[in-house]
């Protein structure tokens, strides 16, 4: 995507970003394909699409949801870095870490930490379900994010734990998320949390929709949860 039509559909959003945005963009697109020769990062290389539905895509966070200055963010499942990495080169104030359970992405995001000079930045090789029992990280962040990781009763298992009693958990979803969220009403019980909004989002210069779930964590997660690994995703709540 050429960078005057980038940096234009940021500006249609209202998010402010400093002079050298499209070149680390630049940096995180090279690199992404390179890796993708050897580690399976991501289906989509055309470039213009890497814009529209990997970037855009995961800035439509910061058109729609506004993050407290200098808050914490926890990514799982983070992939090649999305929808958080994006977020973090336009948003230096957030500290941000990124949880994938594949080390091979992992080496992909520290990579991209050194070559982008970010600050307040890491990337953890660790199962969600595993790390969110380690103290330094349980209930220890302001905001939580995940994209096309789970359904949202998993997904929730999964984030709500890293989450601060009063904070979120903010969702790229699909355009068809209804039946979704009918399903997760015993998750959001168990684990103390609620759905407070969906925001129906659609990319500038193209066709893409997609759907924001912003859930808040109203009480501390019970100690029961998560489930050991790989029953959250086995047997939804």
């Amino acid at each position: 995507m050429e960078k005057s039509k980038f940096l234009e559909a940021l500006d249609i959003w209202g998010i402010k970003y400093a002079g050298d945005v499209y070149k680390k963009f630049e940096i995180y697109t090279q690199n992404l394909l390179s890796y993708n020769e050897k580690v399976n990062l991501t289906a989509i290389t055309n470039i213009d699409e890497i814009y529209e539905k990997h970037y855009l895509d995961s800035l439509s966070i910061l058109k729609y949801f506004q993050l407290e200055k200098n808050s914490s963010l926890i990514d799982i499942g983070t992939g090649a870095g999305f929808p958080s990495l994006p977020m973090k080169i336009v948003r230096e104030d957030i500290e941000l870490c990124m949880v994938d359970s594949l080390s091979k992405r992992v080496v992909f995001l520290e990579d991209m930490i050194s070559k982008l000079s970010l600050k307040k930045t890491c990337a953890l090789h660790s199962r969600a379900e595993d790390l969110a029992q380690n103290k330094d990280y349980r209930e220890n962040f302001d905001y939580a994010v995940s994209r096309a990781v789970a359904n949202l009763s998993t997904l929730s298992e999964y984030c709500i734990p890293f989450v601060k009693k009063g904070g979120f958990l903010i969702c790229l979803k699909g355009q068809n998320v209804d039946e979704e969220i009918q399903n997760s009403k015993n998750a959001m019980k168990l684990l103390n949390c609620s759905i407070i909004d969906k925001i129906n989002v659609e990319i500038p210069f193209s066709d893409l929709k997609h759907n924001i779930i912003v859930i808040q964590k109203l009480e501390t997660t019970p100690k029961a949860y998560p489930r050991k690994s790989g029953t959250p995703s086995k047997k939804p709540l």
